[in-house]
């Protein structure tokens, strides 16, 4: 089976010759302590996982991915990014979003814009604390302006008709991008505060990312639209099933109907958090996978796929605690999913991002029993 087959067979609960070794990736503090404990400085980034499974005595050809397609979501034109202030010891920035935030003077803005670590920030304020605010957000997003695509995304589409690899799409729920918009308290005291206002947001972005859907859907059909919501706590939701269901579900829905409609076969959700109270709303939405099922927040995979059966598929689900921790406790931690592994609908891997404190060695040896697990050892 080539890469694009053993994805959809997998999380589709089709048959298929092995299941994708998808470890997880560590951030720039991560590598940085593996290049310490061992991994080559010439080891690119996207390339350390194959060269993990190599150390634990992998030989079969690795599932490299291809080019994707291109969707940009994001505002336009963007906030300039710049520093506000300098402390001693940290400093005040805006980022592009809009957001004025503290944060330490290790990092520089650019690491509020991508996922180079993880960077502890005090929000100060956020872009939009007013009508008069939202009314100038809502100029920065026209769906119809052509930067949103490639100048050639037709030609990218076209080789990409014949892929050997899945093409994934990631676009912001209406949780996430109201949060970036309002800030997380703000947004969550507003549902309560200010209903109507929040059905305006809300609608608002769901009309955005339907054009940008169908959009899309005219070039090229995916192989998966994943949501980005992050929308849970230790425990428990960030608000409660009944707003979920009564403000968020409606845009699930609709977004979800563009994807089955267009021949998309998996509709895919992110969020940190327990999800458990969440997953019930997600498969009435016609989401059928969902990502990255922390441990340390109560998730247990093994108790979902029991309660939800083949309604949800699922990414991640390893515990990077056992992953730190190696030897016996990581045995036990792969021993104790491996049900949900051979009953398929599961890609294993990373609950979340690899942290520092697991060891390059830990890691080699986690990849070596996660490949034996998923058939490729």
């Amino acid at each position: 089976m080539n890469v694009r087959e053993r994805f959809l067979s997998t999380l589709l609960f089709q048959k298929t010759d092995r299941i994708p070794l998808s470890p997880g990736g560590g951030r720039k503090s991560t590598r940085q302590a593996w290049h310490s404990q061992g991994l080559p400085e010439n080891i690119a980034p996207s390339d350390i996982n194959e060269y993990a499974y190599r150390q634990a005595g992998g030989t079969l050809p690795w599932d490299k991915p291809g080019r994707g397609f291109s969707v940009n979501e994001r505002m336009i034109p963007q906030f300039e990014e710049k520093v506000i202030s300098r402390g001693p010891r940290s400093q005040i920035v805006q980022d592009w979003k809009g957001n004025i935030c503290e944060i330490s003077n290790e990092y520089t803005i650019e690491y509020l814009r991508n996922a180079i670590d993880f960077v502890t920030r005090r929000w100060i304020k956020c872009p939009v604390e007013s009508r008069a605010d939202w009314n100038d957000m809502k100029k920065r997003y026209d769906c119809n302006d052509p930067s949103r695509f490639d100048a050639d995304a037709a030609k990218i589409a076209e080789e990409l008709r014949n892929r050997t690899w899945p093409v994934e799409i990631n676009f912001s729920g209406p949780f996430w991008q109201l949060r970036e918009w309002l800030g997380f308290e703000n947004l969550c005291m507003m549902f309560h505060d200010d209903p109507a206002f929040v059905e305006e947001m809300i609608e608002f972005w769901q009309e955005h990312i339907a054009a940008l859907l169908q959009k899309t859907f005219s070039y090229i059909i995916p192989d998966c639209i994943h949501l980005s919501e992050d929308m849970a706590f230790k425990c428990f939701s960030m608000i409660s099933p009944e707003m979920t269901r009564k403000f968020l579900l409606p845009v699930y829905r609709r977004w979800g109907q563009l994807v089955r409609s267009a021949g998309c076969p998996i509709y895919a959700m992110d969020s940190d958090g327990y999800i458990g109270e969440l997953i019930p709303i997600w498969i009435e939405a016609g989401i059928n996978v969902c990502d990255p099922i922390e441990v340390a927040a109560g998730n247990d995979i093994v108790e979902f796929r029991r309660k939800f059966g083949k309604n949800m598929a699922y990414r991640g689900g390893v515990d990077k605690r056992a992953m730190a921790a190696g030897g016996s406790v990581i045995e036990k931690e792969i021993d104790r999913i491996r049900p949900v592994i051979d009953s398929g609908g599961f890609i294993p891997g990373c609950d979340h991002g690899v942290p520092s404190d697991v060891s390059w060695q830990n890691y080699i040896y986690y990849v070596k029993l996660l490949a034996k697990a998923t058939g490729w050892l």
